[in-house]
């Protein structure tokens, strides 16, 4: 892949087919002209519209999108094209309704929305295919077209279908060998589930086992990436050396696997969705324990989603949808206030955007999402978004090469588990208030740790598990000697399903001079989901210098104090929530203790020098002050340098492609307020120095994109 152009990619999804005007020539005119102006440099066209462009079986009409690439050309306007391979035609569906998706045995998904297709079946692959060809020779030679998006938003469903779940089969069959190994290995003599021969396998939709539940998801998400990555194997055979293709990743879809899926592209791309208005405020109004879905509350959720894309290649990464106006339903219609959407798009490119496209441009007159508002609103006039938004767009502009894929700063690393993650949402370890299991549990561990070091003032780097280390060896990872380099601090909550080679891995990695902080969950389980047989984290209870063997979940938070004489010094009212693992010391210096008549017999939190590191060890799962204390302690100098910031102000830092540093400072308030620089800077956007010392001002809703002389 060529590299990209030297600027943040800015722009929209656009959707000409779907305006309802008299002459569209003249509207096409219209749109480009109003991008122009409000600098866009980017749009995306055609991945929804598969009965547009082959309106019926084999009658294909490729014309339709001429006008705008040359329309867009015209005025410097590159173009991502889309397959439309996520939006079957009514066509395909009755001649073969064969293709239909199931979500359980023999019960087909309904027609009429998305994504209701089995992709591995041969007749839509065929016809997939078919459109996909004739679109990409068509176009992929036009000049304005600088990359393609294959699909959108993979992953959708888990497909029961009874190919699949043949597939299913054969691969169990090449993995295990024989069913005595599946026996052993799956644990399957309990309750009488031993296999006499492959086909007594059962289907997925009363399983109950979760060595099956664990295999079944992994299939599936590697369906996913198979068909990905055979679209995008398929859009290389016609595109040019200087055209990427990627696709568009909704990060909380159930088959997706965010790292393996992007290793088939060239960069990663996501849509980080998020609440406006008051679900930007800080400090932050939502209670503890908001869950996190497609639409994300609170800047530090909008923030651990855009370090979660950086973590699908560990690399910079494009948006590819992200909000216009309001989004959502009909009955949710919050657009930004002033200001947010600049806020929104800078913490997004200081966390290594290399684009920010809107969905969309134009406000839908019908359909689904007719209220999921664009950068125009449903009668087609510049209003309040579109001057907020060409603000930006100028902003971009000016701010050139220099903001265009920034390496971002972190303090702490925090390693993600999609396996632990996919395990719990079926087995979870913690309840819903209202005592029904949390599917949401792996998040619930997770979650709390990113926010602390967020509330922190720190600045977070998340990686995938086997982007560290894989047991299977199928990608190559990093040596606890490079990981210490990169990673000084890995924060491991949540690390449910681990192989012995990984846990190994983790100790190397403390012995080596990393901090490790071991988190609930953490070790417990195998590769396979099995419960260990030695005490708790496993592997490590020699290095870590603790153990346990009970565990208990919190119905309520318990307060929590610092151990006398200790480094961490704990705010009044701090706390511990939702599990506590009963820490047993056999050589490690506690540092938080549960102020409990039953649970204050163990430490919360404990800490022992391994090798050249340290292991820390957090049995519980920590309230907003404890996570926020920790995280000072784990990073006592954040990287950005930026001191004593007010409640409302956060400051984030990068490195640009040629070494400068890049700091971008919000201030996520009603209020105006100033803070102090700590070095020299100057400002990007309006080019006016600061003295190190001097007040940066920041109006309300506002932000700052400043620049330092240091090269690192």
């Amino acid at each position: 892949m060529a590299a990209l152009p030297a600027r943040v990619l800015f722009g929209a999804a656009y959707y000409h087919e779907y305006q309802p005007y008299e002459r569209p020539a003249e509207r096409l005119k219209t749109d480009l002209g109003l991008m122009a102006d409000a600098h866009v440099t980017v749009i995306r066209v055609g991945e929804s519209v598969w009965s547009t462009w082959e309106p019926d079986n084999g009658r294909f009409d490729l014309d339709w999108l001429q006008p705008v690439l040359d329309g867009a050309h015209e005025r410097g306007i590159s173009v991502v094209l889309g397959t439309p391979t996520y939006a079957v035609p009514p066509w395909l569906a009755r001649q073969y309704p064969e293709i239909t998706g199931e979500r359980r045995t023999g019960e087909r998904i309904g027609w009429g929305a998305r994504q209701e297709v089995d992709f591995t079946h041969p007749a839509f692959r065929f016809h997939a295919e078919r459109v996909i060809r004739r679109i990409v020779a068509r176009y992929a030679g036009h000049p304005a077209v600088i990359g393609f998006q294959v699909d959108n938003e993979p992953g959708n469903e888990l497909l029961h279908n009874h190919g699949v779940f043949q597939r299913f089969v054969d691969h169990l069959r090449e993995k295990y060998g024989d069913v005595e190994t599946l026996n052993r290995e799956w644990g399957l003599v309990y309750w009488s589930h031993r296999l006499s021969t492959w086909a007594d396998l059962w289907t997925p939709d009363g399983n109950a086992q979760p060595q099956y539940d664990v295999a079944w998801r992994e299939f599936q998400a590697r369906q996913v990436t198979e068909f990905i990555g055979w679209q995008a194997d398929i859009v290389r055979e016609y595109a040019g050396p200087g055209q990427f293709v990627t696709t568009c990743i909704s990060y909380t879809r159930p088959a997706v696997e965010d790292d393996e899926l992007s290793d088939r592209l060239d960069i990663a791309s996501g849509n980080p969705y998020y609440d406006m208005q008051d679900g930007l405020l800080l400090p932050d109004p939502a209670p503890d324990g908001h869950e996190q879905q497609w639409k994300t509350t609170g800047v530090w959720s909008l923030y651990q989603t855009a370090d979660w894309m950086f973590s699908s290649r560990q690399a910079p990464f494009l948006v590819t949808e992200t909000n216009a106006g309001s989004i959502g339903f009909p009955w949710d219609n919050r657009p930004a206030y002033d200001g947010q959407w600049r806020q929104a798009a800078w913490a997004l490119v200081g966390r290594g955007a290399r684009m920010i496209e809107y969905w969309h441009w134009h406000t839908l007159h019908f359909g689904a999402e007719t209220y999921w508002g664009g950068i125009l609103p449903h009668t087609g006039r510049p209003g309040r978004t579109y001057a907020e938004l060409a603000r930006l767009g100028a902003e971009f502009e000016t701010a050139g090469a220099l903001v265009a894929g920034l390496e971002p700063d972190a303090d702490i690393t925090l390693v993600y588990s999609t396996p632990s993650k996919w395990l719990m949402q079926k087995y979870p370890p913690l309840a819903k208030p209202d005592g029904e299991p949390d599917p949401a549990a792996y998040h619930r561990l997770f979650d709390p740790f990113y926010r602390g070091v967020f509330e922190a003032g720190r600045q977070v780097r998340i990686v995938h598990a086997r982007q560290l280390h894989d047991p299977a060896g199928e990608r190559e990872g990093l040596s606890p000697e490079e990981a210490v380099r990169r990673h000084p601090v890995l924060v491991v909550p949540g690390l449910y399903l681990a192989a012995d080679a990984t846990l190994d891995w983790l100790a190397a990695y403390a012995r080596a001079g990393g901090h490790l902080v071991l988190g609930p969950r953490t070790g417990y389980a195998d590769q396979e989901a099995r419960a260990r047989t030695e005490p708790a984290p496993g592997r490590l209870t020699d290095a870590a210098g603790v153990s346990y063997d009970e565990f208990s979940n919190l119905p309520g938070a318990v307060p929590v104090r610092s151990a006398s004489g200790g480094p961490l010094r704990l705010p009044e009212g701090a706390t511990a929530t939702r599990w506590a693992d009963g820490l047993t010391v056999t050589d490690a210096e506690v540092l938080v203790g549960y102020d409990h008549p039953h649970f204050g017999r163990w430490p919360a939190v404990t800490t022992r020098r391994h090798g050249a590191g340290r292991i820390t060890c957090v049995g519980t799962v920590p309230g907003r002050d404890l996570a926020r204390t920790l995280a000072a302690w784990l990073a006592p100098a954040p990287r950005h340098g930026w001191r004593e910031l007010p409640a409302p102000v956060t400051a984030t830092t990068g490195t640009s492609a040629d070494g400068r540093r890049v700091h971008i400072v919000h201030n996520w308030s009603w209020e105006a307020t100033g803070v102090p620089a700590p070095v020299h800077l100057t400002d990007v956007l309006d080019g006016t120095s600061l003295a190190a010392g001097a007040a940066l001002a920041l109006g309300p809703w506002d932000v700052r994109v400043l620049v330092s002389a240091d090269i690192d």
